[in-house]
């Protein structure tokens, strides 16, 4: 389907037509749920614009996600292609993280939405197990014309103005069946009177839209009490995880799902539940006592209905079942469990924010996440994450406020008599249940438009003050104590990860000082050449390592070009490197051949036993004779760009590693340095990567420098290394030192 020229923001968001996007791939693929994600300008973010075939509330951990999170997504918009998972065990071992928070068994693709300009989103697809284990060329193919045709609706929109995003994910729904003609919906209404079992309907959101006489009798309550509410919610006897984890199930799945429970003081009823894209048909009964087979079953497995599924769905197993109403799933013992458990989309939303948090390295990274994840995921409406440093509050992430109204309570003293602080120096949460018990407490406590309740939390890591975590939300809210326990163990979980932030903060400040100092400050052209450098750090560890590059003046008419790479990734990697880079420096300028300054450093090296190897490669430019002469200690060799255009490798006789053994010969080789050529010395981090054949990508990194056109050195160095310059699939450090000899 082709799309009108003058599509603007207001079109592609107001008037639906990326909906209509969503809902044809969708219908041609046959794909029970899909997302759209849009890349969020300036914000190194991505943002869930569409959501189709399940909850916001399921889809709420993803609803802002990371650039660079390992998500498929993300891994599809980076690598512009499709990614396709098979099954539970292959997301579980692919995307760890994706499996914890739903556990279930489903088919993904995501691909990217992209143009030959850009990439500007990704899309989201899920099938039900019976879909065959890949996709048919048809899929595929309309797969990518949803990508292609997005992606043209997106750019349309970007030419004619800032993109207006919507504040929360909008919810596509799928094309139901045609209305219902008034006298067959009486007759299907009197059917279902007439069933002896009770029958009711959810929709996606877990809310009840029907249920008929002899439902509301086998659960003990009417339909003005339960229509529009989601039952574990208001029947005490089914607020279990179990019954929501069931329904969770069956909208990700798409297969049937069934349970027993035991409604006290002997009612035994079996629950079926029936998806399909528009929500769930219930089937409730009543059952005998519990067999032999029922009572050697835990609670919580899930279970299907067979007869109900379409062809080529799984066989389902016999219904688990859990008691309620005080019981414990599938025990008798009532005083064990909480009389208000926290359902299963809480737990699974704590999981995944623990799973989040681990990964999440310094303070910055920490405050993004916490913001990003749990304003959609546990229902505020405002959210203030403070630190507490010299004796202050200062607030260091907030969504759902204005920045002047927190600026003007950023640096709270911690002995100030409001309750961000109090609940710091007490250890003792407190939650406000509406404005009037805020405001009895602490009546000078601000005011934000239309807050009205609140949790005020403490973050205490190994028993020492981190800082606050301030919720808000719109509505008065009861918090029952299992919500209280589950968000003190939330502050736990960011109290944690902040004070391992700091931490890491701090390490990383030292090593970037440490190997900054000992890096050259700049390098000053020299007479007669032109240098261009760059340095990129390792995407992981302390960011920080032993690659090194220098430029020295050894004569007035000779230049020592040096590179090299210690092995290592920390601040002893990086202390050695200062070393070595000391020790070529004195014996270049005194003079020495490359081969001879490579044997004194190795000879220096062995003196001080580091116990890590370190390559090495000097190259000796003549400005008078127009010539160069190199040694290498087991480095890549350099390559030499002619003023042609015509680059060849500059191979050396081979030599040891420094540090290996002490008294190694490293011999010299020598070639002319013509007026125009390029030098470009690297290590082994721009042309190292996994699964790729280091040959190969010399021989690219060859073909990219014969290409260019090297006016700009500096952008020509910016070109080389742009492909490596994602630091989260950086494995490596990287180092490239540019030297072009004038006229």
């Amino acid at each position: 389907m082709g799309e009108p020229a003058g599509a603007d923001a207001e079109d592609v968001f107001g008037a639906g037509r990326l909906d209509a996007v969503l809902a044809d791939v969708m219908r041609d693929t046959g794909a029970s749920v899909g997302l759209v994600y849009l890349r969020v300008p300036g914000e190194g973010m991505l943002r869930l614009a569409l959501v189709s075939g399940v909850s916001q509330e399921i889809a709420a951990p993803w609803v802002r996600i990371p650039a660079d999170a390992p998500i498929p997504v993300v891994d599809a918009m980076r690598d512009r292609a499709l990614v396709w998972l098979g099954g539970q065990q292959e997301i579980a071992r692919r995307y760890p993280r994706l499996g914890i928070v739903l556990p279930y068994d489903f088919l993904l693709a995501a691909a990217p939405i992209a143009d030959d300009t850009a990439v500007r989103g990704g899309i989201v697809l899920l099938w039900p197990v019976w879909h065959p284990p890949h996709l048919d060329e048809h899929e595929r193919a309309a797969l990518d014309a949803c990508g292609r045709r997005a992606a043209r609706l997106l750019r349309r929109a970007a030419e004619r103005g800032p993109a207006s995003y919507p504040a929360e994910p909008r919810v596509v729904h799928p094309a139901g069946p045609p209305a219902a003609d008034p006298v067959l919906a009486r007759s299907a209404l009197r059917f279902t009177e007439r069933l002896p079992v009770g029958c009711c309907a959810l929709d996606l959101d877990g809310r009840l839209t029907f249920l008929n006489t002899a439902a509301a009798e086998l659960l003990q309550a009417g339909a003005a009490a339960l229509l529009g509410r989601r039952p574990w919610e208001v029947l005490l006897w089914l607020n279990d995880p179990v019954f929501e984890d069931r329904y969770r199930a069956a909208v990700v799945t798409r297969q049937p799902m069934s349970f027993t429970v035991v409604r006290r003081p002997a009612t035994r009823l079996l629950f079926e539940l029936y998806p399909d894209a528009t929500g769930i048909s219930v089937h409730v009964t009543r059952v005998a006592g519990p067999s032999a087979a029922d009572e050697g079953e835990g609670a919580g497995r899930e279970s299907g209905a067979g007869a109900a599924a379409p062809p080529g769905a799984p066989a389902a197993p016999h219904p688990a079942p859990f008691e309620g109403s005080g019981g414990t799933a599938g025990g008798t013992a009532p005083a064990s469990r909480p009389a208000e458990p926290v359902g299963a989309g809480a737990v699974y939303h704590l999981m995944h924010l623990a799973a989040t948090l681990a990964e999440a390295a310094g303070v910055h990274d920490v405050v993004e996440l916490v913001a990003d994840q749990i304003v959609p995921a546990f229902g505020p409406q405002g959210l203030v994450l403070m630190s507490a440093d010299e004796g202050r509050l200062r607030i260091i992430g907030h969504r759902g406020y204005g920045r002047e109204f927190v600026d003007r309570y950023d640096g709270t003293p911690l002995t100030a008599e409001v309750a961000d602080a109090q609940v710091l120096a007490t250890g003792v949460p407190l939650f406000f249940t509406s404005p009037e018990d805020l405001y009895r407490a602490h009546p000078h406590a601000p005011r934000y438009e239309d807050r009205s309740a609140w949790a005020f939390l403490p973050l205490i890591a190994s028993g020492r003050p981190v800082g606050s975590l301030i919720l808000s939300y719109a509505r008065p809210r009861p918090f029952p104590a299992a919500e209280r326990a589950m968000l003190t163990s939330l502050a736990g979980l960011i109290a944690q990860a902040l004070a391992r932030a700091r931490l890491y903060d701090a390490k990383h400040s030292l090593a970037r000082s440490l190997q900054t100092s000992l890096l050259p400050h700049g390098l000053v052209p020299l007479p007669g050449v032109e240098v261009a450098a760059r340095y990129l750090p390792a995407g992981h560890g302390m960011d920080v390592g032993g690659d090194f590059y220098d430029l020295i003046r050894a004569a007035p008419d000779t230049v020592i070009a040096v590179i090299g790479d210690v092995q290592g990734h920390d601040p002893n990697a990086a202390a050695l490197m200062g070393q070595v880079r000391t020790a070529v420096h004195a014996h270049a300028t005194a003079g020495a051949s490359p081969g001879d300054i490579l044997a004194r450093t190795n000879r220096l090296l062995n003196d001080l036993d580091p116990d890590r190897f370190t390559s090495c490669l000097i190259v000796e430019l003549d400005l008078a004779r127009h010539r160069l002469r190199l040694a290498t200690a087991g480095h890549p060799p350099p390559l030499l760009r002619a003023p042609g255009g015509r680059t060849r490798l500059l191979e050396a006789p081979p030599g040891l590693l420094l540090g290996i053994a002490p008294d190694v010969e490293y011999a010299t080789a020598e070639g002319p340095w013509e007026a125009g050529s390029v030098l470009a010395l690297y290590t082994d981090g721009l042309v190292e990567a996994p699964g790729v054949d280091i040959g190969t990508a010399t021989a690219e990194l060859s073909g990219r420098l014969a290409r260019s056109r090297p006016g700009d050195l500096d952008s020509l160095a910016a070109d080389l290394i742009r492909h490596v310059k994602d630091p989260a699939h950086r494995t490596d450090d990287v180092a490239l030192l540019l030297v072009r000899r004038g006229s």
